[in-house]
């Protein structure tokens, strides 16, 4: 099925194999066994995270926001066969690398990119969809029509946003879930790109600014409760 296996990550849960699978360039990820867990338990938490993960990345596409194509669940194996994006990076290393470039296109591109992860996000919880782990990691950009480095440059009609790990995911409609959706989102982005304070600011900007399609969703509702949890994470902060 698979032609030569090759590691190209390892984290804390998971490790991510590229091959070929089926002619196609393809991700494997691959959820390691906890041995402090009951062998039971860790089957049942192992199994209902690659369903979540499935369910999310397909309901993905039903809504317009890009997903890697999947191809196989293997729940004997604890894996997900999914599209792999070669010509892709993470919106972190995007950030990251606009900032020690600061040409006179930074504040353009990332200014493009915060309006997109805003839009995308707003996606998501429209459709009740919590990702659980919003991070500039778990966010690939890619090009429609590739024709110049999107490592370096961005064109807002050119690019997607690819949403990806949604391992933590799971389906709810109250403003609480979603409202701390965002402060993770915040809490990752201060944490990692702190050289750019004004980023979340615009994502936040960007998410409240569309057209609801959903008109149960209220988006000063969810607002309020990110205004909420991220005053309860400042006190715990402030508490230690």
């Amino acid at each position: 099925m698979c032609e030569e296996f090759k590691l190209l990550k390892q984290g804390a849960e998971a490790k991510l194999l590229v091959c070929n699978y089926l002619g196609k360039p393809t991700l494997i990820k691959e959820r390691f066994q906890k041995k402090y867990r009951h062998p039971d338990l860790d089957e049942a938490i192992t199994k209902e995270r690659i369903k979540n993960e499935a369910r999310s990345i397909v309901r993905c596409k039903t809504i317009g926001v890009k997903t890697p194509t999947l191809y196989l669940v293997d729940f004997d194996r604890r894996r997900i066969y999914m599209q792999h994006f070669e010509n892709s990076i993470t919106a972190k290393d995007f950030i990251i690398n606009t900032k020690k470039l600061e040409t006179g296109d930074g504040s353009d591109n990332l200014n493009i990119l915060s309006q997109k992860i805003g839009e995308t996000v707003r996606k998501l919880h429209e459709s009740s969809i919590i990702h659980g782990d919003l991070t500039t990691s778990n966010i690939l950009i890619i090009e429609k029509n590739p024709a110049s480095n999107v490592s370096k440059s961005l064109e807002q009609d050119n690019i997607e946003l690819v949403m990806i790990d949604f391992g933590l995911s799971h389906t709810a409609s109250s403003a609480e879930d979603m409202g701390v959706d965002l402060y993770v989102l915040e809490r990752a982005i201060i944490s990692t790109h702190n050289d750019c304070p004004d980023l979340f600011p615009r994502i936040l900007e960007s998410y409240q600014n569309i057209k609801t399609k959903n008109k149960s969703y209220n988006i000063r509702e969810v607002i309020n409760k990110f205004e909420e949890v991220r005053a309860r994470g400042r006190k715990r902060t402030m508490v230690g």
